[in-house]
Formats: C-alpha cells, structure tokens, sequence
C-alpha cells in the first residue's frame, strides 16, 4: 500500500487495468470523506504498487462523487468499468 493511502482508510475496492499493470484504490476515511488512487506497477520497482498522481488529497462527500472524478481522472477505468458493470455498484455500496 502507497505512503499516500493512510493506514487509518478502508480501501473498499481496487480495480485493475486489463494488462494487470495500473490499478485505482477507491478508500472511506475516518472522517466520513471518500478518495480514490491511481497505482503503477513495473518489473524495476520489484513489481510494487507506486502511486501515479496525487488523487488522494481530495476528499469526496460519497462514493458516487468519488467515481465521477476517478473516470475524469483516469481514462482507463471507464473501459474496465463498462465491461464489468458489477464494480459500480461495490464502488456505490463503499
């Protein structure tokens, strides 16, 4: 897990690219807020997850809200999400 996801989140779901090699981590906070993370992972980081943009520094007040942004964000994740129509609603359910 990424320095930029506190140990105090509950990432409810991560959601990988079709190449298993980017991910998006959608996490709740204490605080009643949502975020969301975009993950690289590459052979010379030891196959790691490491963080790609600052995403997590942004809180949203619901997991709708978060999942907007995130496809804004990540142009991916809107392919995989329209394959797997399922993972809207575990973002939603977070």
């Amino acid at each position: 897990m990424s320095q930029r996801i506190d140990k105090s989140w509950i990432v409810f779901i991560s959601i990988e690219n079709p190449e298993h090699d980017r991910c998006v981590d959608f996490f709740s906070r204490e605080n009643g807020s949502y975020g969301f993370e975009e993950f690289r992972r590459d052979v010379e980081d030891g196959g790691q997850w490491t963080p790609v943009h600052y995403y997590s520094g942004v809180a949203y007040l619901s997991p709708a809200d978060t999942l907007d942004a995130a496809e804004r964000c990540v142009h991916w994740l809107i392919d995989v999400l329209s394959g797997k129509p399922e993972l809207r609603t575990r973002i939603g359910l977070g």
